[in-house]
């Protein structure tokens, strides 16, 4: 069997392209497409794999300003020769999905989220700042957006869904089912400290959708250390919001990110995301979450066990809930162990039993239809 890998893009590193990495360990020889890839800006591991991007690789300044051609993405995927798998496992939050397969093969999409500016339009471009020509012409691309990913949703077999949220998702914009696997920490990578300093820590992308002025906002008024470690489009806005306590790390190292996280007092975590690996990093080093109480976060964080809520997304309520916090409250062995259930290895496990229920299914199906 023939197995192929889809990923939108390979030009920033984030919780879904974890997740590629750990589809990939299940089917190491399996070759890796995508629309553009960057190997500088994403995990080495990338660059020891079979990586294969589409023809929008040559198109100038692509890789570091992928937004301005968001018309190219689905001619991208459709063009993507795929003829020679008989299985295809997109991962995919916009473009992957919509490949093109052979109708004797398999196609299993795991979900990060249905496109999130096309069905989001609106809350997603809150914080954008755009001209008046994108303004006026955006509406009329989202709308053509929409109409495309409900179509090619039919192109997938099965859907895998990262949180019970997405989930529902899928089924009111694709009137598709999905069984729901939690995307995977890799909690050997990740250690307690006996000794825990002063800051709360920010671990994010910094774009507007992530809404890390709100925790700017909050530690202003408190007048509490922050650290935040990313980088992103939003950077220079948030340094301007930003008061005397709090300081930006920019990008680190992993092993850095690591130490920052096992040594803060918790991690804020200020938006709504479809599921979020962050808050499972930190919970991984025994540290509590305090976070908005939406999206992932729901799945991922149990209130007063491994974190504590805010239920309105504002700087006012989320500064409530940080002076509410208690960190001797919490045990870090206790967050350690709830990390687990979301290790690695049992997501790799939980996908490939799903992923060799349905080969059967389908080869079943065939069968009894008289096809070979």
């Amino acid at each position: 069997m023939k197995v192929a890998l889809v990923h939108d893009y390979l030009n920033q590193m984030g919780g879904a392209e974890r997740v590629l990495l750990a589809l990939h360990e299940l089917y190491p020889d399996a070759p890796i497409y995508t629309s553009i890839y960057a190997p500088q800006r994403v995990d080495p591991a990338f660059s020891r794999l079979d990586v294969r991007s589409s023809f929008m690789q040559r198109l100038p300044l692509v890789t570091r300003h992928h937004q301005p051609f968001l018309p190219f993405y689905p001619l991208a995927f459709e063009r993507l020769d795929l003829r020679a798998y008989d299985l295809i496992v997109s991962s995919s939050s916009a473009f992957a999905k919509g490949v093109k397969v052979r109708p004797d093969a398999l196609h299993i999409c795991y979900c990060h989220t249905p496109m999130r500016w096309a069905w989001s339009y609106q809350e997603y471009i809150a914080g954008e700042k755009l001209g008046p020509a994108p303004r006026l012409l955006l509406p009329l691309l989202m709308r053509r957006l929409r109409h495309w990913d409900r179509g090619t949703a039919r192109r997938v077999d099965h859907f895998i869904a990262n949180s019970p949220m997405v989930a529902e998702r899928i089924a009111s914009y694709y009137q598709s089912d999905a069984v729901v696997i939690p995307p995977p920490v890799e909690t050997a990578h990740y250690f307690l400290s006996p000794i825990q300093e002063d800051y709360f820590l920010i671990v994010s992308r910094l774009v507007p959708y992530k809404r890390i002025d709100i925790a700017i906002e909050a530690f202003n008024q408190l007048r509490l250390p922050l650290k935040i470690i990313g980088i992103g489009r939003d950077q220079a806005r948030l340094e301007r919001l930003a008061g005397p306590t709090i300081t930006f790390l920019g990008w680190l190292p992993d092993a850095e990110v690591r130490h920052y996280l096992a040594n803060c007092q918790a991690l804020i975590h200020p938006g709504a995301e479809d599921f979020g690996l962050t808050p499972l990093e930190a919970q991984a080093s025994g540290r509590p979450v305090i976070a908005y109480g939406a999206g992932g976060a729901l799945t991922s964080v149990i209130a007063g066990v491994t974190g504590v809520f805010f239920h309105e997304r504002s700087p006012g309520a989320l500064a409530e809930a940080i002076q509410r916090f208690r960190p001797d409250q919490f045990d870090p062995l206790t967050i350690r162990r709830h990390a687990e259930a979301f290790d690695i290895r049992r997501f790799q496990q939980r996908v490939a039993q799903f992923i060799e229920a349905s080969l059967a299914a389908s080869s079943e199906a065939r069968q009894e239809a008289g096809v070979f």
